[in-house]
């Protein structure tokens, strides 16, 4: 067992708070922190608990808001996007103060019920989330991206998800070694599995290219930290031989932003692996019928993207061909499955680099990009011509999201950490490339899963309305709102920016509104109809799921106004 079972070092373990001490110190890093968490936490009350209750209003350049006895003011801009242009001020015996995240969470918590009615664990999620932001801002004040720029997106994302109430928080020992926002890299840990224990599904074999395996046994990867996390339970198959310890990869792998998915360069693949943490919403592991579905998905899923990509060129998927675990108990076939993935590499196509598209939305110093290679490219082409470089930009991720739905009743989750934007030698984008399978669902009473196991065919659909719900939440109120608004501050930086900036945004989203017309034009559909109509969108209520603890497949919605409410054809 020598090697396998290892704890993090002192220095390293203990909650986000407690790696202060060993991080260089950054001055700003804590009110950095602070601003992020505020702001983060402020736009879900705005979205999920003052808006619905008609208690947001505007007063020239801020946002009003009360909760429970608090009224708020900030100084907002970016449309759907709610980009906060200065900190938010709580009113206070008749005078404006800061307002802290500490206050805020009291004010979230009077407004719900207060911890004892709701959720003892909340406040602890949203300030450890802002002690990962500060320990990360620190972290990356030392150290240097990969140079990689697909991989240095990947791990630029510093704030997380804007509108999530704790969207750094993070669970587990040691976290930060492992941390993509801090640019880790480590070697993975080889085990051997004897071979009539091999669990496997679809075309695994990429895996054989990390090492040689004694004879009658199968190579199996596992992450360092999920290692640790299982040392006791792996004690027993170690000791009698039905798992071997093979020590370490030879090059190290590269975290990608969903943190327990890692950019293999021995096999050129990515590999997802469960880590029995919480990350945001979820603990995050591949669960048995997780790792059914991905490489019954990825069979299901070639054909369909065949054709979308016939009809609409530049989209591309990255596979997920196979699975490998050790059948030795649920607990540890799921703790030890990994699943297979193409790497955008494989299918960018060349002169084409792949970028997060949660990258580009949010480009600054603190993400290290947009100065040099292709997002510096891209964002010099936002500012020549704004209307053309948006416009490729919705061509390639909208069309083919919503065929996808409609013609081939497949759901994508095209969030901003699920696509990526191939950007040619001039920064405009010709690629979109979709993946992760766990989000992908198909359409109930669209396709025959009759010879699939009943819990992997109830997890892999989504009824029509709550397919479609999911769709738009991605591509309309998550994805699209925060690329228009980076797009429109970038193009109008300077004296008159305010203005110019919503100017522009009216502009840009009249371009996406004709764009979608133009993929719409002769289809009967009432959904695509309401869409263009500006019906209200659903935005999934990640407070609310916080709150209440609730599995995230279960999240539930709040209508938002369209972007395009009053506009015609």
């Amino acid at each position: 067992m020598s090697g396998v079972a290892v704890d993090p070092p002192a220095e390293m373990a203990g909650t986000p708070g407690s790696v202060d001490e060993v991080v260089p110190s950054c001055a700003d890093a804590e009110e950095i922190a602070e601003g992020a968490a505020l702001a983060a936490l402020l736009r879900c009350c705005v979205r999920e608990v003052a808006g619905p209750r008609g208690q947001v209003w505007t007063a020239g350049p801020y946002l009003l808001l009360r909760l429970a006895d608090g009224l708020i003011r900030v100084p907002a801009s970016g449309g759907p996007a709610l980009r906060f242009d200065a900190p938010p001020s709580l009113r206070d015996q008749g005078t404006w103060r800061p307002l802290t995240l500490e206050r805020l969470i009291r004010l979230v918590q009077a407004q719900l019920g207060g911890p004892e009615a709701g959720n003892d664990e909340f406040a602890g999620q949203v300030l450890g989330s802002r002690a990962v932001v500060a320990a990360v801002v620190r972290r990356r004040a030392v150290t240097v991206p990969p140079e990689d720029e697909w991989l240095a997106s990947e791990q630029a994302l510093v704030f997380g998800h804007p509108f999530h109430p704790s969207p750094k928080a993070r669970g587990g020992r040691g976290w930060l070694r492992y941390a993509p926002e801090a640019h880790a890299r480590f070697p993975l840990r080889l085990l051997g599995v004897r071979d009539d224990l091999v669990a496997t599904g679809g075309d695994a074999g990429a895996l054989d290219g990390l090492g040689v395996a004694p004879p009658g046994y199968t190579l199996l990867p596992v992450h360092p930290w999920q290692l640790g996390l299982l040392g006791a339970e792996l004690a027993g198959p170690l000791a009698d031989g039905r798992l071997v310890d093979l020590g370490e990869t030879g090059e190290p792998a590269v975290p990608t932003s969903s943190v327990r998915t890692v950019y293999e360069p021995q096999t050129g693949r990515c590999l997802k692996f469960s880590l029995d943490v919480r990350i945001t919403n979820c603990v995050r592991k591949n669960a048995w019928y997780e790792l059914v579905a991905s490489a019954e998905l990825s069979g299901r899923l070639e054909p369909v993207f065949a054709d979308l990509a016939l009809r609409f060129p530049g989209t591309r998927w990255l596979p997920e061909p196979g699975w490998r675990s050790a059948s030795l108990g649920t607990r540890l076939l799921e703790g030890l499955g990994v699943i297979v993935r193409a790497s955008p590499w494989q299918v960018a196509g060349p002169g084409v680099t792949p970028v997060l598209a949660g990258a580009l939305a949010a480009p600054g110093p603190l993400t290290g990009l947009g100065a040099q290679g292709r997002i510096g490219a891209a964002l010099r082409a936002v500012r020549a011509d704004p209307a053309a470089w948006w416009a490729a930009y919705v061509d390639r991720v909208a069309p083919p999201v919503l065929e996808a739905y409609f013609r081939h009743g497949v759901v994508l989750e095209p969030h901003l950490q699920n696509v990526l934007i191939g950007l040619d030698s001039g920064g405009m984008p010709v690629r979109a490339v979709f993946r992760d399978l766990e989000g992908t669902k198909l359409v109930a009473g669209r396709h025959d899963l009759s010879a699939l196991p009943g819990l992997v065919a109830r997890t892999s659909t989504y009824d029509p309305a709550r397919g479609w719900d999911r769709v738009i939440y991605c591509l309309m109120v998550n994805h699209l709102p925060e690329i228009a608004a980076t797009v429109a501050e970038t193009a109008c930086d300077g004296p008159a920016a305010p203005r110019a900036t919503a100017e522009l945004l009216r502009e840009l989203w009249a371009v996406a509104r004709s764009r979608l017309a133009r993929y719409a034009a002769g289809h009967h559909r009432p959904r695509l109809a309401a869409l263009l109509a500006g019906a209200p969108l659903p935005a999934k209520a990640n407070l609310s799921v916080r709150w209440t603890r609730s599995a995230d497949r279960d999240a539930s919605y709040v209508p938002v106004a369209s972007p395009f409410t009053g506009m015609t054809a």
